[in-house]
């Protein structure tokens, strides 16, 4: 498997074309480590089913499928016998076919700044699952105000070499205003982590200083 491309198309990222190559992301470890073995998962945007890959190959006994907007990635993904339909994923029409908390996991992987209606995408993901994993970049990362600060630009670090025109990212927000959401969506954080920057400051101060956060959220509180 191939390091993780940071975008399906180096020109435009709005098109969502993917290629066959199977990548792994920083994330997906932790994600990996956050689920149990046996568990039902669905996986929203998943792209060419590149994490449904990396969870198969490293836990035992799961059913996993996911949902993805790209033509493109629908069709590699089954191509590779993997369980996908093509749908989006802050619509509430794509999840008429799912009984509540028919899953044990849903998870949606640094796709949530990418959709019209995150609020819907929360709702349904808390409705259809017992745990939601979330990640996404965080614009409140270092170095993302610094070059607003100097360069007074849309910062590209957040945007992965994109532009501001060319971009998918069109819900740009940071760790404290996740927060905030998914408090006002009832939501509990179990489990958190961050990727960038020193570990240490990044786990102190992650608004400063982390890159990308990734959240094990629960309608419940669990000690």
């Amino acid at each position: 498997m191939n390091k993780a491309p940071d975008n399906p198309k180096i020109d435009d990222n709005r098109n969502y074309i993917y290629n066959d190559n199977f990548y792994i992301r920083d994330e997906f470890q932790i994600i990996k480590d956050w689920i149990k073995d046996g568990s039902k998962i669905i996986d929203l945007g998943c792209g060419n089913g590149s994490l449904i890959k990396y969870l198969l190959d490293n836990k035992k006994n799961i059913s996993i499928e996911g949902i993805e907007i790209s033509e493109s990635g629908v069709n590699l993904a089954k191509k590779y016998g993997f369980k996908v339909k093509q749908g989006s994923i802050d619509k509430l029409e794509t999840y008429k076919e799912y009984k509540d908390e028919e899953f044990d996991y849903a998870i949606c992987n640094v796709t949530l700044q990418m959709v019209i209606y995150p609020e819907i995408l929360i709702k349904e993901m808390k409705k259809i699952s017992k745990f939601q994993i979330i990640t996404f970049p965080n614009f409140a990362y270092i170095f993302n105000r610094f070059e607003l600060l100097f360069l007074g630009k849309m910062p590209e670090i957040q945007l992965y070499g994109y532009k501001w025109y060319n971009t998918g990212h069109i819900h740009q927000l940071s760790i404290k205003d996740f927060k905030e959401f998914i408090k006002e969506n009832r939501l509990h954080i179990l489990k958190e982590k961050y990727l960038g920057g020193i570990y240490n400051i990044c786990k102190i101060f992650p608004n400063l200083n982390s890159r990308i956060g990734i959240f094990l959220l629960s309608k419940n509180k669990i000690n």
